[in-house]
């Protein structure tokens, strides 16, 4: 009889143990609603039921006093059927769980930061030599976990972490409900006035444009090469990571997300889409958010199309140039990168 009690106590600890080293980095505000989403979810609090403050402080602190006890502690290792596995190795411990209905991911997240996560497996499909798994309740996880991730040649789709993401992003709307492209999302949906109801339904059809970005991650590598990889990991400035992760996302968008939704007609995926496209993303991108705009007013899908032509050509060069500048003058890299970002790196 398959036991997952103790793979999950495993790994569990294996994500508490990159919490202790890596989830105090966050900024202020980020930290607080990553708290916030993981007390919901490690006690089982419904979404949208209210949650005293106390008790929440009350668990930050017994939280923060166990990270403390731990932060040094070496990863362990996971083990099934008597065979130890390195958590890294989520390729052969997959091999071993999906049988049993379980799917389980690791990797490396924003600033070098380790991720785990154990969960039921919901399906599993193979589309342009990639492997998409995609993830339901979850047993075992981060504080800060991402929706959707790729690994080289697989895709995990977490559809638990979706529906908490989305309701996150969607309470933070509902203090001033400004008009939006979450708005206009919502208002396709017809779920402005009852997001919690469809939560399930908006998180299973905008999957499908989580894995579109996914795709075009995998479709940039063979384009930037292991070396991109590489200049991340060596980079000490936060804000040059920030600038390289967002010069390769417009990239991925515009070899696959983009243009399959334009292609499509899908409205409610386009505005979820530009619902999410915020931060050094759209900064780097203001000529796409104004094609957004055109095509709110008008139905008219040529600027979007035009838009997203040019960033195929532009981001591969911008992301081909930040490796040149890194290559040729690794000391001087991150100085050069940071400093002239919005010049260099913006269309």
């Amino acid at each position: 009889m398959f036991n997952p009690n103790p793979i999950i106590t495993a790994v569990q600890n294996n994500c508490d143990i990159a919490d202790a080293r890596h989830a105090r980095e966050m900024g202020m505000c980020n930290y607080l609603l990553a708290m916030r989403d993981f007390y919901r979810w490690e006690l089982g609090v419904p979404l949208g039921h209210q949650m005293k403050k106390s008790e929440i402080g009350n668990w930050l602190s017994q939280r923060e006093t166990r990270w403390n006890e731990i932060e040094n502690d070496d990863f362990r290792s996971i083990q099934i059927d008597g065979h130890d596995h390195d958590p890294f190795d989520y390729a052969s411990i997959n091999l071993r769980l999906t049988d049993h209905g379980f799917v389980y991911g690791s990797g490396y997240g924003y600033w070098g930061k380790p991720q785990f996560f154990l969960a039921n497996l919901i399906s599993c499909e193979h589309r342009s030599g990639l492997e998409i798994y995609k993830a339901g309740q979850e047993f075992a996880r981060n504080i800060a976990a991402p929706p959707a991730a790729q690994n080289h040649n697989t895709i995990f789709i977490r559809m638990d972490i979706m529906q908490r993401w989305l309701f996150g992003k969607v309470e933070i709307w509902g203090t001033n409900k400004t008009e939006s492209a979450l708005k206009s999302m919502l208002d396709c949906y017809g779920a402005t006035d009852s997001v919690e109801s469809k939560l399930a339904t908006i998180a299973e059809h905008e999957s499908e444009t989580l894995i579109l970005h996914e795709v075009g991650e995998a479709m940039a590598d063979p384009l930037l090469g292991d070396d991109w990889n590489e200049m991340l990991s060596s980079f000490n400035l936060r804000r040059c990571e920030l600038i390289s992760r967002a010069v390769r996302d417009n990239l991925a968008d515009c070899l696959s997300t983009l243009p399959e939704l334009i292609s499509r007609g899908d409205s409610c995926s386009l505005h979820f889409y530009f619902s999410n496209f915020e931060g050094m993303r759209q900064s780097l991108f203001p000529t796409l958010s104004q094609a957004y705009k055109h095509w709110i007013s008008s139905g008219d899908f040529t600027l979007l199309l035009s838009a997203t032509a040019a960033g195929r050509e532009y981001w591969l060069k911008a992301a081909r140039d930040m490796l040149n500048t890194w290559m040729n003058n690794p000391a001087n890299a991150e100085a050069m990168i940071a400093s002239d970002s919005e010049i260099q790196y913006k269309l």
